[in-house]
Parts: C-alpha cells; structure tokens; sequence
C-alpha cells in the first residue's frame, strides 16, 4: 500500500467492515430532542415544534422538546448555567434531533443560532451530535423559502450529524395553524408526517452503528499519535 498511496499509513487504514455496519438493533424508543427557534408567546415554530412531537411518539419515539427561554447568548454565561446545562445533557442523551426555525431576513433566528452554539463538537470524550440524526423545518410569514433551512443544513454537516434527505418548509404560517396551535391538513402537514417518518427510520437504521459510522482515517492516525507522545513523555 505505501508504494500505490505514499501519503498514507498503512497501519491506520480500514476497509469497512459489513458486520460492524450490521449490529443487533437495541429495542428502546428512539430519544429524539427538538429544538425550535422563537421566544414569541404566539410561536409557529414552537407549534411545529410540538406538531412533530406528537407525530414522532405515534411513530414509537420518546420526544423532548427544549424550550429556549431562559438560555444565555453563547459565551454570556459560564457552561454551567442551568439552561445550557439541560441543553447539553438533551443532546447528549438523544439519538435524532429535529430543528425548526423561523426564516427571519432570509435566515435562521438568532435565538436558533444560539442554542446550536451553545452544543460544542466535543465535551471530553462526549460528542453531543456526531453520529446523530437530524432533521430541519423552516416556517416562514410570506412565500415559500429555503434560506433558514439550507443554513440549518450546514450546521447539521458542521456538526457531525447524519441529516435526513427530506425537509420541510411552511410557508404564510400564520394560515396553516389553528387557535389551538395545531396544524391544518394541507400539503404542508402531509410533508411535516414525511420528515417525521423518515428520520425515525433512518434513527432506527443508524443508532446502534453510528459510532462506527463516525470512526476515521484521520482520527485513528491522531490517536495513535497521541498516544505514542504520551509513551514517549512517561519514559523520560
């Protein structure tokens, strides 16, 4: 291998493995948390929120939703707030993870920002997201738009988390919810029922493999480094 791939070290090299990839499913409900992107008492986005809630326990899952209020601006508040504690343990404790937003000038909110800032990459040897599911909505006041969407898939791919191929967008908000705060039957719901079902599934199929999933090249390589330093330190 060092003739054909000069850059590369043999020793941390893995081809990937069927029966790794092939686990024994684990038979808890899927953990899914929600997070949506408003402090508004009227909020659409808490009512979506909520919306996919129900659908995702009919769908056999156990659902937490986070309420934002009371959550510092990130780096406004030791870690140990309570607010970005229980964020930081939600995420850690689910498996998928559903983020709806408000588009507000043509973006995600700040408030949905904030909440994803405050959940790092790593936290020792605990990684809040990678490996994850994750699903992302959008509601918006006007025409159709994928601005808040698009950018929550960013995130998603920054993050580490295996975002699902469906999405969903509602527009004009304020036609497509009740005064109870629960959605009217339309395309809009129908296409909220299909991200539900898809992530469960891609939950299910994933979960019980995802560490493996996220296991690479370059972080073996690092390791073993690591490592070999550590080694070299104690023998001095």
């Amino acid at each position: 291998m060092s003739d054909t791939f000069p850059a590369a070290e043999p020793a941390h090299f893995r081809k990937p493995d069927i029966n790794a990839l092939r686990p024994a499913f684990a038979t808890h409900k899927p953990r899914i948390l929600i997070l949506y992107g408003s402090l508004r008492e009227v909020s659409y986005s808490r009512f979506l929120a909520h919306e996919a809630r129900r659908l995702l326990e009919q769908f056999g899952c156990e659902v937490q939703v986070f309420d934002p209020t009371g959550l510092p601006l990130p780096d406004g508040a030791p870690v140990d707030h309570p607010k970005v504690a229980e964020l930081r343990t939600l995420s850690a404790w689910s498996e998928g993870q559903v983020w709806v937003s408000p588009e507000r000038h043509g973006a995600m909110t700040g408030i949905m920002k904030a909440q994803i800032d405050w959940i790092p990459l790593s936290i020792g040897a605990v990684r809040p997201t990678q490996g994850k599911t994750l699903a992302v909505m959008e509601v918006s006041g006007g025409s159709q738009s994928f601005n808040a969407v698009n950018q929550l898939r960013i995130l998603g791919r920054w993050m580490r988390m295996i975002t699902i191929p469906n999405q969903s967008s509602v527009a004009r908000a304020y036609q497509e919810f009740d005064a109870d705060g629960r959605m009217r039957p339309s395309a809009y719901y129908d296409r909220v029922v299909d991200v539900c079902e898809e992530l469960v599934k891609f939950t299910l199929l994933t979960r019980d493999c995802s560490s493996y999933l996220n296991e690479r090249y370059s972080e073996r390589k690092e390791d073993a480094a690591k490592l070999e330093q550590r080694v070299e330190l104690q023998s001095i």
